[in-house]
């Protein structure tokens, strides 16, 4: 496909292949949002190994660990948020079906670090109406098409709350609008599966992992969404900001405890 299609930005005629991008027009291709330290990516083997497992997924060609080295690099010494977002690249054929053809491109995004948040900080979350699609062939994906999760935060526009809870279209519990979600429940830590939808989230493995480790029963499971304000405790967790309580949900106290006070504290200590 001749990749000087005529087009036209705001008006003004552009013939940057830029436009054809398949990330663009299709949503086709993936992300990873990461805390760097002193060119030193957090939980950098995890990230390389979903965004593999991704692009493996979707047929991308890409070598993460490489992806990840580079992003690192551009970072430099100092301390960031950044955001890799990788697409299929520029189409060479018009229409849905990628034509193999394709070179994938990286877009690396660098952010202040947001300062961390001490221990204790509300964090209370709403359980939000609308509901997230089941479908196995994406679930766990960091994939580009946040739609969903865009009009879902849009329902909090006016909420006090840190975080809305979702759950999906066959009304489990699924994962916040940036999150993953725990619940302690007679010492047992549970979390929703991620095969039918939501993000596998490296904070998410991270916690997992450790909690056997410590000695933990850690679980998989179907959960409902009154699980979480029926639980002894419950916390959050994304790259970002870690482990986080959960201290209220729609507008009821919920208590810190001492399995999320042990994870947010073991978790703290660890960069891979």
């Amino acid at each position: 496909m001749n990749t000087t299609v005529p087009a036209w930005l705001d008006g003004v005629p552009t013939s940057d292949p830029w436009t054809l991008d398949r990330g663009l027009h299709y949503g086709d291709g993936l992300f990873e949002t990461m805390v760097c330290r002193g060119s030193r990516i957090r939980f950098a083997a995890l990230h390389a190994a979903r965004l593999a497992e991704g692009c493996r997924r979707l047929g991308i060609g890409l070598d993460a660990d490489a992806a990840l080295a580079r992003a690192a690099d551009t970072a430099g010494h100092g301390s960031a948020l950044l955001k890799l977002i990788v697409t299929r690249g520029v189409a060479t054929a018009r229409g849905y079906a990628p034509s193999g053809l394709e070179t994938a491109r990286q877009l690396l995004l660098c952010y202040p670090l947001p300062p961390e948040e001490p221990a204790g900080t509300p964090t209370p979350v709403v359980h939000l109406a609308a509901r997230l699609g089941e479908n196995p062939l994406l679930a766990g994906l960091k994939h580009l098409n946040r739609l969903e999760l865009v009009m879902e935060r849009a329902e909090m526009r006016d909420s006090p709350a840190v975080e809305g809870l979702l759950a999906s279209s066959s009304g489990r519990l699924a994962c916040g609008t940036m999150t993953n979600v725990f619940v302690v429940q007679r010492g047992v830590l549970r979390t929703p599966r991620v095969d039918r939808c939501g993000i596998a989230g490296v904070l998410r493995a991270v916690v997992l992992r450790e909690a056997q480790r410590l000695g933990i029963d850690a679980q998989e499971a179907d959960l409902d969404p009154a699980d979480v304000a029926g639980a002894d405790e419950a916390f959050l967790t994304n790259v970002r900001f870690g482990v986080r309580a959960i201290t209220a949900v729609d507008g009821r106290p919920l208590p810190s405890g001492p399995v999320t006070q042990r994870l947010r504290q073991h978790v703290a200590t660890l960069d891979a």
